[in-house]
Formats: structure tokens, C-alpha cells, sequence
């Protein structure tokens, strides 16, 4: 029998028990089939709940929604106009359900900064915390995140890029951009619609200046998930590539990548490093 090699990339295997709560005050109905499918990347929705007050006709969208995908409404009136009593019940569920530990990670799909303090205390307790929103969330929010995802994004747009990088960066689009024998499909979207190469380079080497050794080299799993804490926003598909090592790979003018043996096992991992 001969001896199988498996290549070791970075995957989204649904292997979490993941709480999806949902701000029906600050997302729109006609997202949330999108917003599931998201989901069930990351991990299996084991509690779907969803908070606002459903007397208002404002929330009227959502009420065929519960129904088709079976979740549990909370009901929250307003006591008092111009106060957002949701968002407290919100975080009190929230809370509740941490303290059960049967949860490895919470979607949070609101659009709302003030969920930032509950994502943070999340994280503290060592859940991954996948929040969902539109471009307008606060970035205190959106970078708390493990992942964000836009919710325009769910609509087939696109996103925009925000990053203490600067844009001006020495890198031009020409350099960074992939050849045009490997460029990916780029039916869904184009990369200057999103974000310039040359930004997109940037940000990739600054991930990986967090995470090479003493040769230069990064093992790909963590420039991935240096990558993903500085720009959470981020998607490979994009660019029109379905995994990240493929768009690295493309960028071969910046980025040099490197299978090797793990020692001890038939499994290749990546790694990669910088031409510049």
C-alpha cells in the first residue's frame, strides 16, 4: 500500500458549538440565510435566539424568519422611548449561557458598539467570537472579533479594509498583484473593488512580521491567524480565491511558500516568508 501524503492548510472544519444571538434592531431579516450558512463554516448552531420587540412594526420582517429557520424569539418591549432595553437582555442571555460551558464560541450578530464589552469578556473566557454586522459597526467591535463577517457581504458585495496600516504603503498593485496565468475567478467581485493589492501586501507582511522564526520562515496556520486578528474583516474569496495559501501563493513577486515534512508523520504543513 503506498503511503499517502496529506498536505496541512488552513480549513474551516464546523467542529465548534457556537450561540447565535441576534439584535433584530440592528440587522436586517432578509440577511440571515446568509448569515447561517456563515455560520455552519465556523460550527454548529446549537442555540439560535433572537431579541427585539416584535410588536414594532420596524421588526415585522423578522417574524416569518423565526418561523423558517426556527428561532427562539425574546421578546423585549421598549420601557421607555429612545432606550434600547434589547441589548441588555441581550447580554444578560449571553452571560447565562456562558456560565453553562457548553458553548466553545458565540456569533454575535449585531451591528451595535455596544456588544464590544461582551465580546471582550467572551475572549477572556477563551471563546471565539464570530460577530456579524454592516460596514457601519464601530471598529471597537468589528477588531474584538476573532472573525467579522459584513452583512452586505451575505448580500454578494463587498467589503472594505480597515487597518492601522497605511495605505501609501511603498508596495504598488502592480507588484503585489497575481500573474495572470494564476489569477483566481473573480466572478464574484474584483480586488480594486475591495481593497488596492499593494494594501492587501501590507497587511500580509505585517501578519507575517508577527510571525516568523529566526530563518525568516512562518508556519502558515499562524501567519493565518495573525492575519485574521489584524484584518477580521478579511476573505481570500474576495480576491477570488477560495483558501488563503492560494492567494499568498499567486503573490509570488512578494511571497516565497514552502511544503514541509512534519517530522515523525506522511503530513506536509506550509510556511512562508517574505522576497522583499
Amino acid at each position: 500500500m503506498k503511503n499517502k501524503t496529506v498536505l496541512t492548510v488552513e480549513a474551516d472544519e464546523p467542529t465548534k458549538r457556537l450561540a447565535v444571538l441576534i439584535d433584530a434592531d440592528n440587522i436586517q431579516s432578509a440577511v440571515f440565510d446568509g448569515i447561517l450558512q456563515e455560520v455552519a463554516r465556523y460550527g454548529e448552531a446549537m442555540v439560535r435566539r433572537i431579541y427585539g420587540d416584535f410588536t414594532s412594526p420596524t421588526n415585522a420582517s423578522w417574524k416569518s424568519v423565526i418561523n423558517q429557520f426556527s428561532i427562539k424569539p425574546v421578546q423585549q418591549f421598549a420601557y421607555t422611548k429612545g432606550k434600547n432595553a434589547t441589548d441588555s437582555t441581550m447580554i444578560i442571555d449571553a452571560m447565562d449561557l456562558l456560565y453553562t460551558r457548553r458553548f466553545d464560541g458565540f456569533c454575535l450578530v449585531t451591528s451595535d458598539s455596544d456588544f464590544t464589552g461582551l465580546a471582550v469578556r467572551l475572549r477572556e473566557e477563551g471563546l471565539s467570537v464570530f460577530g456579524f454586522g454592516e460596514k457601519k459597526t464601530p471598529e471597537a467591535f468589528r477588531n474584538v472579533c476573532h472573525k467579522f463577517i459584513f452583512t452586505e457581504d451575505l448580500r454578494n458585495e463587498v467589503p472594505t479594509a480597515s487597518s492601522g496600516v497605511d495605505e501609501s504603503s511603498c508596495i504598488s498593485d502592480e507588484q503585489a498583484k497575481p500573474s495572470e496565468d494564476i489569477q483566481g475567478d473573480k466572478s464574484e467581485s474584483t480586488a480594486d473593488q475591495i481593497v488596492s493589492y499593494g494594501f492587501l501586501a501590507m497587511l500580509f507582511l505585517e501578519a507575517l512580521e508577527k510571525s516568523t522564526d529566526d530563518t525568516g520562515w512562518a508556519n502558515f496556520s499562524t501567519f493565518s491567524s495573525n492575519l485574521r486578528k489584524i484584518y477580521p474583516s478579511f476573505e481570500s474569496k474576495h480576491y477570488g480565491y477560495k483558501k488563503l495559501s492560494d492567494l499568498v501563493v499567486s503573490m509570488a513577486g512578494i511571497f516565497e511558500v514552502s511544503q514541509r515534512e512534519v517530522p515523525g508523520s506522511m503530513n506536509k504543513t506550509l510556511y512562508v516568508k517574505s522576497n522583499l
